[in-house]
């Protein structure tokens, strides 16, 4: 099983604006403006957004680059709609190849990876959160 690290750091002085970090990299989140934020970074549903989206590029990539195929472009949509009475959301996922000359069976392939990249699979799996104070 894979482990995955990340901290994130909100003091006092910054209302919503977080510094998270993994390993060497850092980003910075933030809360929209109707929320009490100023909207200085992705808020934490768009950053789930953009986990599934930069996950299932990077898997078709690879797939991409093992069968040698000419995609000089992938691009991956996201929206998430997100009920919190219910606890239901929907991901919509929209995948493009530029102007890749590709087959309908590579289409289907391609299809068939995306729901193989290891975001879906987890957002599709048994999900626990194990929380402590320290």
């Amino acid at each position: 099983m894979a482990k995955v690290s990340v901290k994130a750091e909100l003091k006092q002085e910054n209302q919503y604006y977080t510094k998270v970090t993994a390993g060497n990299h850092t980003i910075y989140t933030d809360e929209p403006i109707d929320k009490g934020g100023e909207d200085k970074g992705m808020n934490p549903l768009e950053l789930l957004a953009a986990s599934l989206a930069t996950c299932t590029a990077a898997t078709l990539k690879m797939y991409v680059l093992l069968k040698n195929w000419e995609v000089p472009t992938i691009d991956v949509d996201v929206a998430l709609e997100n009920d919190n009475k219910s606890g239901e959301a929907l991901f919509e996922r929209s995948i493009s190849f530029g102007d890749a000359n590709l087959t309908e069976d590579q289409q289907k392939r391609l299809l068939s990876i995306a729901e193989r990249c290891p975001v879906h699979k987890l957002l599709h799996g048994k999900i626990g959160i194990k929380t402590a104070i320290l």
